[in-house]
């Protein structure tokens, strides 16, 4: 099915940018992209939500693409964007999944929008900056380890970091994906980062810089501060999946995520990386949010 680029005016005056596709008459698929992401929505997604009747939905944060930018939003703040996207399509009760850093919006999903979110994937996402029991860089590549470090200092010294690491992705192609990762990729994300995935992934990084490094700078700032909603009662609305061999969000954040959030559904993955769940597990992470909400 063709994919839709749209534009929602918000009553603040902000822009929201989005793509949407799938059955009109299908249960809607928000999808939360990483840090950062541009608007291209991952082929083994869409595939796999299509086969299943869901209509998708993924947004722009605010700074990423032609989403107007908000400076000092919380995770908590994205949700009510979310909301007025979904009334734009005309649509109600949704599902979420969210991807990295993705993750923590989809949880946010379900604890500010309980009527209208059935359940919620975080895959691969980040715990809390301040998560008690959690060292939060521990595990992570060097590179998220000076990214996480700069957003420490606050917004200056982040800007100063975002825009040289901005410089040197820009025009990055599908071949060059996984050197321009780094310390950030383990053998396991390596191995999937190949043909169309790594071309969805090279295209996603540069519409996520494509007006600037805003809307990545306010992502990582909103890891760090309180994100806005209590993680405690979500109840068994939510699932989390993490792997072992995770070098950008480590798996003892996926294990914390499991200890903290009661009644959640836990996929701890052996052998799985950052990226790799999006290209092997999307079908079963699909049915899993499904079957939680009583939609399979």
């Amino acid at each position: 099915m063709a994919i839709e680029r749209r534009k929602v005016s918000l009553a603040d005056g902000r822009d929201v940018e989005f793509l949407v596709t799938g059955p009109e008459g299908g249960l809607t698929l928000v999808v939360h992209a990483g840090t950062p992401s541009g608007l291209v929505l991952n082929a083994k997604v869409r595939e796999a939500a299509i086969e299943r009747g869901l209509r998708v939905l993924q947004a722009a944060r605010p700074g990423y693409e032609d989403s107007t930018p908000r400076p000092g939003r919380t995770v908590g703040d994205l949700i009510p964007d979310v909301a007025a996207v979904l009334d734009a399509i005309g649509a109600g009760e949704f599902v979420a999944v969210g991807f990295s850093g993705g993750g923590p919006h989809s949880l946010g999903c379900a604890a500010l929008l309980p009527d209208r979110c059935l359940a919620a994937a975080s895959v691969a996402g980040v715990a809390p900056y301040t998560a008690e029991g959690l060292d939060f860089l521990a595990g992570m590549g060097p590179e998220n380890i000076a990214e996480f470090g700069s957003a420490a200092r606050g917004w200056e010294a982040l800007s100063e970091y975002l825009d040289k690491e901005a410089s040197a992705l820009a025009g990055v192609t599908g071949e060059q994906i996984v050197a321009a990762f780094g310390g950030l990729v383990s053998d396991a994300d390596k191995a999937v980062l190949t043909g169309e995935y790594a071309d969805d992934m090279a295209e996603s990084l540069n519409g996520a810089i494509r007006n600037g490094i805003a809307g990545w700078r306010d992502d990582d700032l909103a890891f760090l501060a309180d994100w806005g909603f209590p993680l405690a009662d979500l109840g068994g609305r939510v699932a989390i999946w993490q792997g072992d061999q995770d070098n950008m969000v480590p798996f003892a954040h996926g294990r914390w995520l499991a200890a903290h959030l009661p009644g959640a559904r836990v996929h701890l993955e052996p052998g799985a990386g950052h990226l790799t769940m999006t290209v092997t597990a999307i079908g079963d992470i699909l049915d899993d949010l499904l079957d939680m909400a009583g939609r399979r």
